[in-house]
């Protein structure tokens, strides 16, 4: 049983009790602590990854420990087509939207003299454009319910200017914008919009960038000693999703053990 699915081991939040959640890159590191939270706070959850294998596991573990059976579906983020297509299907099968948290992306490092336009339209449609296209999609069914939560990932990695990560940062420092932008747009419909920026969380994917010694580092150049876990991630997006926050949008909200 994982850290979010302890009884007593976070915070609950009524309101999220029976909301219906819609998380992308649900499969694994970050994106798996957020379906589990939400799972665990008794709400109905659908996710996407373009990991098929690895999100149809999620979903069957977690089925017979949740008031509600996560709802898992492959999608490829990049496809536009298959996003219009895949969203309003989803939603529908949970009965309609109230919290969509885009999470996704990838990393991958490159070097600048390396970067083609073709790699240059790859990174963005992986690493931002879906962020707006499938709170666009999810867009009636969050205003059919009355208004609703959008939370969008961001990443501490442009703030510090990371090697290796031009395209990355730049899709990352976009999102930025864009949340600011929809919070304006979508605010007086009771749809808020924040994004979460966080540090260098210790999952399976971060740990082919970093040795050792390289997290050491990290570590010390935090102000709080320890790696950030996906569950302390996850706790923040559940706070954001609940009423407790009606009151929070258009803002970035960092948990990075204060990376500096």
């Amino acid at each position: 049983m994982t850290e979010l699915l302890a009884p007593g081991a976070r915070a609950r939040y009524p309101s999220l009790a029976g909301r219906r959640v819609l998380v992308t890159g649900g499969a694994s590191g970050i994106g798996a602590a957020l379906v589990e939270g939400f799972v665990a706070q008794g709400s109905r959850v659908a996710f996407v990854d373009v990991a098929a294998d690895q999100g149809a596991a999620l979903a069957a573990d977690l089925a017979d420990r949740a008031a509600h059976a996560p709802v898992f579906a492959a999608l490829d983020l990049t496809d536009l087509d298959a996003v219009a297509d895949a969203v309003p299907r989803l939603v529908a099968e949970l009965g309609g939207l109230d919290v969509l948290v885009n999470n996704a992306a990838n990393d991958d490092r490159h070097e600048p003299d390396e970067v083609t336009p073709a790699y240059w339209d790859q990174r963005m449609a992986v690493n931002l454009r879906h962020l707006f296209f499938v709170t666009q999609a999810a867009l009636p069914a969050l205003r059919a319910a009355g208004g609703g939560s959008v939370v969008n990932f961001g990443s501490i990695s442009w703030h510090l200017g990371l090697d290796r990560l031009s395209l990355y940062q730049t899709a990352k420092a976009a999102i930025e914008g864009m949340t600011r932008g929809l919070a304006r747009d979508l605010g007086r419909q009771n749809i808020r919009v924040n994004a979460i920026l966080p540090g260098n969380v210790q999952t399976p994917r971060q740990e082919l960038w970093y040795t050792p010694e390289g997290e050491a580092e990290i570590v010390a150049a935090q102000c709080l000693d320890g790696r950030v876990q996906p569950a302390d991630v996850a706790a923040m997006a559940l706070f954001l999703a609940s009423d407790d926050a009606r009151m929070c949008t258009g803002h970035n909200y960092w948990v990075d053990a204060g990376w500096r």
